[in-house]
This record gives C-alpha cells, structure tokens and sequence, in this order.
C-alpha cells in the first residue's frame, strides 16, 4: 500500500546536504495562481495550500497538500510518522508534531482566488486499496506516533534516475517501504 509519509521521509533522507528546505506537495494538487510563494520558509512552516484556499479541506489544523520546512524544522520533527499506510490522516498528525516541535504555521496572505487556487485531481476510486481502513488502522490514524519518524524508516533503493526538468537536475527514485505486519498489519491489502 501507500505510505505518503515515509515516502517524504525517504526524499528528505535522500536528498543529503544539497537541500536547505524540502516542499512537501502532493502530486493530485495543482497549484493555478502564479502568486503562490515556494520560496525558503526562513519563518517557519509555510502551508502553502491553506485551508482557506485548498478545494476540499478547509479545517483549520489542516497541513497536508503543499507544505514548505527547512531541513532543520523537519529534523525538529523527526519527519512524519511511518504508520499511516493508504490515504489520509498522515498530514494531520504532523500537524501535532509541528506544533509539539514549538513551530508555528504560517499560510499564504493576499490570494484572492478563493477555492479556485488549486485544481484538485484526487479520484477515490481509483485505488481502493489505500482507501480502505484495515484491523486497529482507524483508532491508530488519530494518535500520535511520537516514537516513528526519521529514525526509525525502512527502506530500499530499488533504483535511481538522474533527468532534467525544464532544465533543472532531477532524481527519481524507486523505493520499496518495508512492511512490518508486526506493527502495522494494515501496511498489507488483503
């Protein structure tokens, strides 16, 4: 199944010391209005895709879609917990380790395009294996995992491939997560 969260955690892993700050931006979510800032939060997290701009969430605790930290506030963090497999609720329990670290939030100001912002390209249907709440999966996705994070990923390179986008140097990797049904049994479908 999917695992947004150690995914970013692999990325920000990954991506040593040539970064100072990482965007966490889901792919569905596209960004419409040229005047969104993806510039370096020196300020702190910069939710970028606000509750008061996203299409579809609009509570306040709300910080997943496009998210900017420096390396250090991610750090701070320790990352993103590695239990949340399938869609869903990792973002808002990064939310309480932010807050937690002693960060604080901040969003965009001065965007007049509403819920017009982003175009949102999200399809439940179309796998429902990551829709689907498995075993304790529902009462754990609303705890804090303060133990997981960074530390505690498991992961392999399966492969690495350098291009360029719009004349900017790229990797993509191919990762496979490790699954303990030990510890998550919903990390497996079926």
């Amino acid at each position: 199944r999917f695992n947004r969260a150690s995914l970013i955690n692999v990325g920000f892993l990954e991506s040593g010391n040539d970064t100072d700050y990482i965007a966490m931006h889901d792919v569905d979510l596209l960004p419409l209005n040229e005047q969104l800032d993806y510039s370096f939060p020196e300020a702190g997290p910069f939710h970028v895709a606000s509750p008061e701009l996203h299409p579809l969430y609009h509570y306040k605790t709300y910080v997943g879609g496009i998210l900017l930290l420096t390396k250090q506030h991610y750090e701070k963090c320790n990352g993103m917990s590695n239990r949340f497999w399938g869609w869903g609720r990792e973002d808002d329990e990064f939310y309480r380790r932010i807050k937690g670290a002693g960060l604080q939030v901040r969003r965009p100001s001065g965007i007049t395009t509403g819920y017009e912002t982003f175009q949102h390209l999200h399809d439940p249907a179309w796998r429902k294996r990551d829709q689907k709440r498995i075993a304790a999966q529902k009462q754990e996705q609303f705890k804090v995992d303060w133990e997981g994070g960074l530390n505690n990923v498991r992961y392999r390179i399966e492969s690495r491939t350098a291009l360029s986008v719009a004349g900017a140097p790229c990797t993509v990797l191919n990762i496979l997560l490790d699954c303990d049904t030990n510890e998550t049994p919903w990390c497996m479908f079926g």
